[in-house]
């Protein structure tokens, strides 16, 4: 037993925003990219709040060179009087109190994003500085932080002292009123503060699609980048630029209902198309639940009920044969948005990051407004019914075959008393949170890999050249292409509808291949793979993609190993500014991982305390899905735009 003692002042109190910089991961997630958008959308929402509730038209988002972020609305503006309960001005209490603002009350607002009162206050604790700017009464009113302190009280003066207009890229926008919010996210809480483009531009088109008629305008200082968004029809706008890529098998199916009495209104819009998969996307007040949720479960509930009830209604057999029909079956090929609002205040999710809705009174509210709305739209389309059934027919059958030969490779490997492919070279270890596999191209490196590895933790699986394009197959398929099968018995979590993460062999999956324009294919081949059948190891954060060095340069007796060409001229102009003659080094261009022999590929790729790997994560499922379909589908005019588009970019080593 421990012999400290264990007294009252042990007991720790975190005042004001301190226990957010102690455990930001409670409040964000995440320190890591996800994390730090994370804050950059909180204010936003904040901006989109203000839309919901009728009184902001537009969001202004810039991102300037030194990666400060601002978010100006010409909504209302934070209340600034001075707060009846903590004497000071309600714009502080907002900034500096957890669990302080305007969305406990239904008064302010009917429907938010918003939850706890944390998301302004956890932004302005887990920055460097901040800045809050609000127009109202006719003044203008400010107050600074630093790490989440005042510098200062609220100020304020008339707004004809100040410029009365936001300056946006040489165009003048008149906002009478309306909140301003600039800030840098903290250097001790975050690694990396540069902001992501893409990430906010989708963001914010996903924004404006959800909130018609209102403008939502993205400058970026650093590349001069300028977009606006603007939409009318909501969530089957979306629709539409979702599944552009896509070939449609049915219409796009709209419906909206109510529950008056309980506040909740709930908008689907779907659409069946050719491909494989599932893409459904639920939005809660404008906030993605990633994780889904109640009105997720509600909706998938009915979907399998209508269908089956039409099938059994229709008397349809699939041609006289009997044929089980899953839930999976039924949901191939779908695209799906769910958009439920609801009242803020009874708002309930998973965590504060709001990725999964928990309200148990919308599942049988989503589950009965699609039941009743999709068993009409099947009745009175009967021709979209009939062509939706073939393909949940043709699923069902795909299914079945992938699944007898699934069984009959079990059943040869039990004759043949194997139970792993010969190829892999597998670890001592049985730990899965500590064994790792290498999938690495050709047998070249193969063989190098299983010479150079740590045995008791890396296990290494050869492949024999470029894999099959799981884009364009299905899983019966999938299962009997050899490379592909080894690959399915060496992780050990089964396919398809066996699919069990528990039982994965290796908690690290690492692909490895070449640095040229062969390697990156199979790379992407392989990643094409893990995100229409194992998308549950990237998200798991189990797929990984090694970075082995592109040169080895030596002089005298030192040898450096770099990754990219400005590491190889800065090195080498280090070297020359230390007056060593450039003659007397040798730099080595590595064409392949097999020119590398085991020690050094040991040292430079697959030694935990020396390697560079990249972590595989979708931060975006539908624009992941959407470029996957692209870049290996069947359809080639949107893969040639996009090369035409890119093609300036690339820089090719062949």
């Amino acid at each position: 037993m421990s012999n400290s003692n264990y007294e009252a002042e042990d007991i720790q109190i975190l005042e004001g925003l301190e226990p957010v910089r102690k455990r930001p991961g409670m409040y964000i997630g995440s320190t890591d990219k996800k994390g730090m958008h994370h804050l950059l959308f909180e204010i936003i929402d904040n901006s989109v709040d203000e839309a919901l509730a009728g009184s902001a038209k537009n969001i202004w988002i810039e991102i300037k060179e030194d990666n400060q972020a601002i978010v100006e609305d010409d909504g209302r503006g934070i209340p600034v009087e001075i707060h009846p309960k903590a004497k000071v001005s309600a714009l502080e209490v907002t900034m500096t109190k957890l669990h302080a603002g305007g969305k406990f009350s239904s008064k302010a607002y009917k429907v938010s994003g918003g939850l706890h009162g944390v998301g302004s206050s956890v932004v302005n604790a887990l920055s460097e500085s901040m800045k809050v700017e609000v127009k109202r009464h006719g003044k203008l009113y400010w107050q600074e932080y630093h790490r989440g302190k005042p510098l200062q009280p609220v100020a304020n003066k008339p707004l004809n002292e100040t410029k009365e207009k936001l300056d946006w890229h040489g165009q003048n926008w008149p906002t009478k009123t309306g909140t301003k919010t600039y800030f840098i996210p903290d250097k001790k809480v975050f690694k990396d503060i540069k902001w992501d483009q893409q990430l906010i531009i989708n963001t914010l088109r996903e924004r404006a699609f959800l909130i018609g008629g209102v403008y939502f305008h993205f400058l970026d200082h650093r590349d001069q980048t300028e977009r606006h968004f603007y939409f009318d029809s909501g969530i089957r706008s979306m629709m539409t630029y979702l599944t552009k890529t896509k070939k449609p098998l049915t219409p796009i199916v709209y419906f909206k209902d109510k529950d008056k009495e309980k506040k909740m209104e709930v908008e689907i819009a779907l659409m069946y198309t050719e491909n494989f998969g599932e893409n459904v996307s639920s939005f809660v007040n404008v906030i993605k639940t990633a994780e889904g949720g109640t009105h997720l479960i509600g909706f998938r509930s009915a979907l399998s009920r209508v269908i089956t009830d039409y099938i059994k209604r229709a008397g349809i057999n699939n041609n006289g044969k009997k044929i089980e029909i899953t839930s999976d079956d039924i949901r191939e090929g779908l695209n799906a948005i769910i958009y439920l609002k609801m009242p803020a205040d009874n708002l309930q999710f998973e965590s504060q990051t709001k990725t999964k809705l928990n309200n148990p009174e919308v599942q049988p509210f989503v589950y009965r407004v699609t039941k009743e709305h999709l068993s009409i739209f099947l009745e009175e389309h009967p021709r979209v019914a009939k062509t939706l059934l073939e393909k949940i027919f043709l699923a069902a059958k795909a299914r079945a075959a992938a699944k007898a030969a699934r069984e009959a490779i079990v059943r040869k490997g039990a004759l043949e008393g194997f139970t792993l492919p010969g190829k892999l070279a597998d670890c001592q270890s049985k730990d899965p949170t500590e064994s790792e596999l290498y999938i690495v191209e050709g047998d070249s490196a193969g063989g190098s890999a299983k010479q150079g590895r740590d045995r008791y933790f890396q296990a290494i699986l050869p492949l024999g050249g470029k894999i099959l394009n799981t884009e364009r197959a299905g899983l019966d398929r999938i299962i009997k292409f050899e490379e592909l099968k080894d690959l399915v018995v060496a992780l050990g979590a089964g396919i398809g509808e066996t699919l069990d993460l528990k039982k994965l062999r290796y908690h690290r999956i690492i692909i490895m291949t070449d640095a040229d324009v062969d390697g990156a294919h199979i790379a992407t081949l392989l990643l094409t793979f893990f995100f229409r059948y194992y998308k549950e190891i990237i998200e798991s954060g189990y797929l990984y993609i090694a970075i082995p060095p592109l040169y080895k340069v030596s002089w005298n007796k030192t040898t450096k190993y770099l990754y990219n060409d400005e590491e190889k001229d800065l090195y080498l102009a280090q070297l020359k500014a230390k007056n060593i003659d450039l003659n007397k080094v040798h730099v080595q261009r590595y064409k392949g991982l097999g020119e590398m022999n085991p020690q050094q590929l040991w040292e430079t790729t697959m030694n935990p305390a020396n390697r560079l790997l990249k972590q595989v994560t979708i931060a975006d499922a539908q624009q992941a899905d959407e470029i996957f379909r692209m870049l290996m589908g069947e359809e080639v005019p949107p893969r040639k735009r996009f090369i035409q588009t890119h093609a300036k970019f690339a820089n090719l080593d062949i």
